[in-house]
């Protein structure tokens, strides 16, 4: 079993590795659309200081950032056969099926959509973690 911090990905908030393989699978801790600078893709801050959150910007960077991460591993998105995503408001359910609609389609992961009450920062609308079948 072999844990990984990959480079020039957000830092994780605590002691556990972006990606983790055992075996022929690949499991890719929740990630989010945070960047490197710990901002955040589909978060932009208005001059009066509120925040605008884009749910369709969030998908889409945190499907890219998994596709990274398992790149890694020498997979892609082709080879995840099963995903959870974490959504802080199922009103957001629309906008993130139709991006997710854009990476996969009827053949592609199983798929398990909850909400939840809040993610590790508030401007984050949605978190994913996947497993990845990737024989060796």
């Amino acid at each position: 079993m072999k844990g990984k911090i990959v480079p020039k990905s957000a830092k994780p908030l605590g002691n556990y590795p972006h990606v983790k393989r055992v075996g022929d699978f690949i499991f890719v801790s929740g990630t989010s659309s945070r960047r490197t600078d710990n901002t955040h893709v589909g978060a932009d801050q208005n001059e009066d200081g509120t925040w605008n959150l884009d749910i369709r910007l969030q998908t889409e960077a945190v499907l890219q950032n998994i596709q990274k991460l398992i790149k890694t591993m020498d997979a892609d998105l082709d080879d995840i056969v099963d995903i959870t995503t974490f959504l802080v408001d199922m009103e957001d359910f629309k906008g993130y099926n139709e991006v997710y609609g854009e990476f996969f389609d009827h053949t592609g992961p199983t798929r398990t959509t909850v909400a939840v009450h809040q993610l590790p920062h508030p401007n984050l609308l949605i978190e994913v973690k996947a497993v990845v079948y990737k024989p060796l």
